[in-house]
């Protein structure tokens, strides 16, 4: 466990969230802004935070695949195929949701996001509060999503307490797929493909759109991840814009990309500069997910 957060810290974390209060905690994937996810009066305290629209569902978080059947009503052999290879891990499972979880979590919609993060903080504090957590990114709705503490204590100031776990090492969103009503669909990329998913469970769907009523993932809303400062993907060989920019030079492997996006752009969102500008990154599969932030991120989804 990471040194900076000590047992005392996750003990009183812990307290805070059975209490209905807000904690911000470290996932692999990115910081979650949790609450009780069976406390609808705690749920609501997020949304408030976030300034995040109703329609968008939360991703309850748990310790156990025990903890992930407890808040379903059905768990098929797919669920526990993918449970068993990928958590803990970044990868969220959508299925149908049993009564006592709240309605403000799953935005009105019949089915919950579930996740068993791989970080060991997170994995403690749910332990410890004995309860689910809902978390989403610990930012304001729409903004860059936070990979260290101090990103979250910049944006969300009024947070009751933020551990701290490090820098977050896979970087992006988890992958959300669907496995509601027999029929098995990638709702959103990320770091978990589908090739990987399908070299478990066989074919699966992809997302063809989004309508304007409740999103079936969070992540969905066209735009989204964006930092203050605009950011710019450029195709390949398009020229730098005028003015005073940066154009950021990423890592060529697609998880040490991923792994540094955010913290990159949020260390050049402080600088004041006029743009940041990224180059558009490879079309493999490996790196759909990264595309998908970046042109949620950039100007042309504005």
């Amino acid at each position: 466990m990471e040194k900076k957060t000590s047992r005392s810290e996750i003990a009183r974390a812990a307290q805070l969230i059975r209490a209905g209060e807000l904690v911000a905690f470290p996932t692999e994937t990115v910081y979650g802004l949790g609450a009780n996810a069976l406390d609808p009066g705690a749920i609501e305290k997020i949304y408030a935070a976030k300034g995040r629209p109703p329609g968008s569902p939360l991703i309850v978080h748990v310790s156990s695949i025990e903890m992930a059947r407890g808040l379903v009503r059905e768990w098929p052999e797919q669920a526990e195929k993918l449970a068993r290879v990928f958590w803990p891990g970044p990868l969220t499972l959508v299925l149908p949701k049993q009564p006592h979880v709240p309605d403000r979590v799953t935005a009105g919609l019949d089915t919950v996001g579930v996740r068993m993060p791989a970080h060991p903080i997170a994995q403690a504090l749910i332990q410890e509060a004995g309860v689910p957590i809902a978390a989403p990114s610990a930012n304001r709705f729409t903004e860059l999503s936070p990979t260290t503490a101090q990103h979250v204590r910049e944006a969300l100031p009024g947070v009751a307490m933020v551990l701290d776990g490090g820098p977050s090492n896979v970087g992006i969103e988890s992958t959300v797929l669907s496995i509601a009503g027999g029929d098995a669909v990638l709702l959103r990329p990320g770091m978990v493909t589908k090739s990987d998913i399908e070299a478990v469970i066989g074919p699966i769907q992809a997302i063809g759109s989004v309508d304007d009523g409740p999103h079936v993932s969070p992540g969905l809303h066209a735009r989204h991840y964006s930092p203050k400062t605009p950011l710019i993907l450029l195709p390949p060989g398009q020229d730098l814009p005028p003015g005073r920019g940066i154009c950021l030079e990423m890592p060529a492997d697609s998880r040490a990309y991923a792994a540094a996006l955010y913290e990159r752009v949020h260390e050049a969102d402080a600088q004041g500069w006029e743009w940041i500008a990224v180059r558009q990154p490879p079309d493999g599969e490996e790196w759909a997910a990264i595309r998908d932030r970046l042109e949620r991120a950039s100007l042309l989804s504005r």
